[in-house]
């Protein structure tokens, strides 16, 4: 039998009158435990409150798509609180050694609230502190998961062209190689200074202007005049050579002064050393264009996080936005269009790095929404002191039942383990730290979410 001094020493029951306790006492059940004994299970109706006496008990279950193990210690209360809009419990309750503890049925708490309020408050206090744990925990997975998500689609944006870079630098050793052995070559004729400068300028003129790439056909076609001009002059296993010119757009007549001018074994050694030039040219530009993609995309982090920067300040609304949507490119570029509408400088006081979070958690629900196939909206204006950011997307919209609900911690229609239904709920309280509002309409086709932000006192 449980005595009252046990019962005091669980910090919800310190210092209540006796009579209450007796009145709590005559209404629990008193359970001893076997380590391993499940004394609750996930899915049974959450009728009972359960206070730990002894031992330690541990709680499994599966929260937010993971397994979550709660340790139980004595002198605490768990399991159904009053006022709690729990139907089922969602976790498993097991003794890990042997213990007591006291269930107390669900159905008393109407009695409960009259015959011992301070219990009650006590117990509602716990149940906030609970709910603000598991509102923690929840928040932190779902930043965790926003994070892998977003470092994923960077590593792979970033591999690209890393690994185009890697390429043409591969590539170049062995063009280098035939740089060399071209001029070895030309070294042993004795060429006139005229017949050298042919050769430099065109080497100059071929390898100093950047080239757009003409196109597939275009290229075919110049890649077949220049083989052909090439075996009219005897020269039969230059095909690579005549592809490499014709990606540079370079036009076969102009070939033409080479074999005029030189013998055929020399102009070989002279176009050579010129396609393998073009070559490196055509490298050269690629590497460039990578390290300044890499480059794009470490700024865009920095900026997307605000390294190095002050915590609060005015932030470009435009250039937020499109830090996002440079950090996002990875889930935009296979099928999303975007479409811009904006006021330039918009400037806003804020954390930055939380108006980012707004933006990418808006965003990205959009291409979730649209199954990475439509066309995202993204304006800006000015109304009325403050800086409005609308964003849109073609997708099927949101049911009007669903609508009132999408705002709520913990609500998705996403299935088991896709969400945490937080994203909205975070957007929504990083939104109202800046003193703002958002709204949201939508049908099939167009579903908009508006964020209303005071402009920085430089603008008002």
């Amino acid at each position: 039998m449980v005595e009252k001094s046990e019962l005091l020493r669980v910090s919800a029951f310190a210092d209540l009158p006796n009579d209450q306790l007796d009145w709590f006492l005559c209404h629990a059940q008193e359970m001893h435990l076997v380590a391993g004994e499940i004394y609750v299970r996930a899915g049974d109706p959450a009728d009972s409150m359960f206070v730990i006496l002894e031992g330690q008990m541990q709680f499994r279950g599966e929260f937010g798509g993971e397994t979550i193990i709660i340790t139980i210690k004595p002198g605490e209360v768990t399991g159904m609180l009053p006022f709690s809009r729990m139907k089922e419990f969602g976790v498993t309750g097991r003794a890990i050694t042997e213990g007591r503890i006291l269930k107390f049925p669900a159905s008393l708490f109407p009695e409960l609230v009259q015959k011992m309020p301070e219990l009650t408050t006590r117990l509602v206090a716990l149940m906030s502190d609970r709910i603000r744990e598991i509102t923690r925990i929840e928040q932190q997975r779902d930043r965790l998961v926003s994070l892998g998500k977003l470092s994923a689609g960077l590593a792979h944006e970033l591999n690209n062209p890393a690994s185009a870079a890697t390429r043409a630098t591969s590539q170049l050793r062995s063009i280098l190689k035939k740089i060399r052995d071209a001029s070895l070559e030309l070294g042993k004729r004795n060429l006139t200074p005229g017949q050298k400068s042919e050769i430099e300028k065109l080497e100059v003129s071929f390898t100093q202007t950047d080239v757009l790439p003409p196109d597939a056909l275009t290229i075919a076609d110049l890649e077949d005049q220049i083989d052909s001009l090439l075996r009219s002059h005897g020269q039969n296993d230059l095909w690579q050579l005549a592809a490499s010119l014709a990606r540079r757009n370079i036009k076969p007549e102009v070939l033409e002064s080479l074999f005029a001018n030189l013998d055929a074994e020399t102009a070989r050694a002279a176009l050579v050393r010129i396609a393998a030039s073009v070559e490196v040219a055509s490298l050269l530009h690629e590497i460039e264009s990578a390290t300044s993609r890499i480059s794009d995309l470490v700024r865009a982090i920095k900026e997307y996080t605000y390294m190095d920067q002050a915590p609060i300040q005015n932030v470009d609304i435009v250039k937020s936005l499109e830090t996002t949507l440079t950090i996002l490119n990875h889930k935009l570029k296979h099928g999303v269009v975007v479409k811009r509408d904006y006021q330039p400088v918009l400037l806003v006081n804020s954390f930055g790095s939380e108006l980012n979070q707004v933006w990418t958690n808006i965003i990205d629900n959009a291409i979730d929404a649209m199954h990475g196939k439509g066309e995202l909206r993204v304006r800006t204006y000015r109304d009325d002191g403050c800086a409005v950011v609308e964003i849109g997307d073609t997708g099927p919209g949101i049911l009007p039942e669903v609508q009132p609900h999408i705002f709520e911690p913990f609500f998705t229609t996403k299935g088991v383990g896709e969400g945490t239904g937080l994203g909205l709920d975070t957007v929504q309280r990083i939104v109202k730290k800046h003193r703002g509002n958002i709204q949201v309409t939508s049908k099939p086709g167009d579903t908009r979410f508006q964020v209303w932000l005071p402009l920085a006192e430089t603008q008002n």
